[in-house]
């Protein structure tokens, strides 16, 4: 073979190696441009304390919290990230809806420093959530990013199906993630429901990826969810080989 020729396979096949990282190793990636402004919804419910069915797994907010301290600083350096918190609160939870602050340069610290401090409570305004989330990326007008964490499903009257086929429709720009942490059927499944459960364990709001052009993504412990997190909210070009569970 010729030194040429030699050549003209390595350069092939470096392209053809720097395409394939670049889409991530072959997977689907989001179709948002990798640095759009970002809202973190995190489910900070009372379920979020809950332990394993055997009891002898952590809560889920230990593993979450852990998951954070992992992920966000190799993430938060290329994407400005805002953080809204749900739950816990005084008065009627179901308004207990924390906008902390809208999406800014190198957040790992202060999300995970918010996250840390808050202990699990109340109920699941999740619909809510992801539309304040909208509305502070200012979605009809310009792209963004936002990435759901939930192990529950909605209890306080919202329609999370509703709520993505709006979104869809006002702000093609915008896309909706959902990374399901530890779902169980019995939190998700109920009757005569529009946005019911299909019984194996998928949060309600899938329907908010799969409108919206974005993941939805099934986790059972701190190294899936650090995965999930690098999937939805890292760059590529940045990003870690790992594999993930992804549904869909």
């Amino acid at each position: 073979m010729t030194t040429r020729l030699k050549f003209a396979n390595a350069a092939a096949a470096l392209a053809a190696f720097c395409s394939f990282a670049l889409a991530g190793g072959g997977m689907s990636q989001p179709r948002q441009n990798c640095t759009d402004d970002a809202m973190l919804v995190f489910d900070a419910s009372g379920s979020m304390a809950e332990m394993g069915y055997n009891g002898l797994d952590a809560p889920r907010i230990v593993e979450a919290r852990a998951a954070l301290r992992d992920a966000l600083p190799s993430i938060t350096p290329y994407r400005r990230l805002g953080l809204i918190v749900y739950g816990p609160g005084s008065g009627d939870s179901c308004a207990n809806i924390d906008l902390r602050f809208l999406p800014r340069p190198d957040a790992a610290g202060v999300i995970i420093a918010d996250v840390d401090r808050v202990q699990p409570d109340g109920d699941t305004p999740l619909t809510q959530s992801v539309r304040n989330a909208a509305d502070a990326l200012r979605y009809k007008t310009r792209p963004g990013t936002i990435v759901l964490v939930t192990d529950g499903k909605e209890t306080c009257g919202g329609s999370p199906c509703l709520l993505a086929a709006e979104l869809a429709q006002t702000g093609p720009g915008l896309t909706v993630h959902v990374i399901g942490f530890r779902v169980r059927s019995a939190f998700f499944s109920w009757k005569d429901s529009p946005d019911a459960g299909n019984g194996d364990g998928q949060t309600v709001a899938r329907c908010l990826a799969d409108r919206t052009g974005g993941h939805y993504v099934s986790t059972e412990n701190t190294a899936d969810l650090v995965r999930a997190l690098q999937l939805t909210l890292g760059c590529p070009l940045y990003g870690h080989g790992s594999r993930w569970r992804q549904t869909g």
